[in-house]
């Protein structure tokens, strides 16, 4: 279990002060100047020796992300783009740090935005999050107002703004290039890569788009030292993580854990246990609603992290666990997902535009049990053929929690559709 002295997010409940004085009081902007400092290469070795990997669901290591960046200018500004539009279903992590912790984020936006040789961070937020933006707006001004940010940024010698922009509420603007083209004032489709962000990003220019919390802790990982943050979690794991636990547990929650913390331990230990106890438990959807489903006897031993879930066919993602309890219909709740991504398809790539509509419909039979034990194996049939064959990842995000459903519990899906036919018989 983690220790209060390695908490980075000390404020996630809003205890204290949000705004700048209780920011300076726990630690936040102090000495940034220092950090700025260790250099550009400086920066991004020591976030390379960290292991952090990017806290917005691909777990890409940050430190490399940041490498991608041109070294020298060819007479194109650099930009840093903060992706705050958090709309993986299950997840408010992200909304926390920047409602009652903005400084953080701020103070990480000026540390890679001088990593990445940037003259500008964007923070693209969600526009739903009214008030964790109104909190923002407070903040980036009190941070002109020192002189955190801006001329100079503190004491630095360094130029650097800050600018927040509010998006309209897409899901698929949570993806690094649709939400380019959001923040250039088009309509959020993902474009094809290469060429990627970093030589041709927002405005066409040199990009890198981040998660809120993989720049909020980047300064308290060069103010600790690297070798402290890899020293917490597992091997090529490292470091604490925001978990957002929902569904059916007694104290739904967000914790800040060590990562690999065992899924059991993290829900009986923070989110009060199952309602019912542990062994009324059905599934668990580890890592917001994109990944695959685990039934309770994989959950019995697993571990919370990128590999441990990868291995067993699943994935931690954005770290949102969904628990559900042996009331919970399945099919039902796969349903709901699916109707989710077939509304959130921006319509460019054929697979997802008519996959995800073919297999909601398909869901929806299922659900009543009108369907035949064939019709399961097409659905796979249908999600592989829709998994990889897009430009962006929603095709896979709509195929995985339909594979994990079909997975773990096909004679669920079977008994259904028998006992239909069986009711209809008689």
């Amino acid at each position: 279990m983690l220790k209060d002295q390695d908490r980075i997010f000390t404020n996630l409940y809003g205890i204290h002060d949000w705004k700048l004085a209780g920011a300076k009081s726990r630690g936040i902007w102090d000495n940034t100047k220092t950090l700025i400092e260790m250099g550009q290469d400086g920066i991004i070795d020591a976030m390379k020796e960290s292991g952090l990997r990017g806290r917005g669901g691909a777990g890409f290591p940050t430190g490399l992300k940041w490498s991608f960046m041109p070294k020298e200018s060819d007479g194109r500004p650099s930009y840093l783009v903060v992706n705050a539009d958090e709309s993986e279903p299950g997840t408010c992590k992200d909304r926390e740090i920047m409602r009652f912790d903005p400084h953080r984020l701020l103070e990480g936006c000026l540390v890679a935005g001088f990593a990445m040789r940037a003259i500008a961070a964007y923070i693209y937020i969600r526009g739903e999050f009214v008030q964790e933006a109104i909190n923002l707006e407070i903040a980036i001004q009190e941070a002109y107002d020192d002189g955190l940010i801006g001329k100079n940024a503190s004491g630095s010698g360094y130029d650097f703004d800050i600018y927040l922009h509010r998006g309209a509420g897409a899901y698929i603007c949570g993806e690094e290039t649709a939400l380019i083209e959001s923040l250039e004032g088009n309509k959020g489709q993902p474009r094809l890569k290469p060429p990627f962000p970093a030589n041709v990003g927002v405005w066409g220019c040199p990009s890198t788009v981040n998660n809120v919390e993989s720049i909020a802790v980047a300064p308290e990982i060069l103010r600790r030292g690297e070798g402290w943050f890899s020293g917490l979690g597992r091997p090529n794991n490292t470091g604490t993580k925001l978990f957002c636990i929902s569904g059916h547990v007694n104290k739904p929650c967000n914790v800040e854990e060590e990562m690999g913390i065992p899924l059991k331990e993290l829900i009986e230990k923070h989110a009060g246990g199952v309602r019912g106890g542990w062994d009324n438990l059905l599934a668990i959807i580890p890592g917001g609603s994109s990944v695959p489903m685990l039934p309770k006897e994989t959950c019995d031993t697993m571990l919370m992290d990128f590999d441990s879930l990868r291995d067993a066919q699943s994935g931690l993602g954005t770290a949102a666990v969904i628990v559900m309890d042996k009331s919970t219909d399945v099919i039902r709740a796969i349903e709901r997902l699916s109707h989710f991504y077939k509304h959130e398809s921006c319509g460019q790539c054929t697979p997802c535009r008519e996959g995800t509509g073919w297999m909601w419909r398909v869901m929806q039979r299922l659900v009543s049990g009108d369907a035949e034990i064939e019709e399961i194996d097409m659905l796979i049939n249908v999600s592989k053929r829709i998994e990889g064959h897009t430009i962006c990842a929603l095709g896979d995000a709509a195929a995985w929690p339909i594979q994990g459903l079909v997975r773990h519990f096909r004679p669920v899906i079977e008994e259904r559709i028998k006992s239909r036919k069986a009711a209809r018989a008689a």
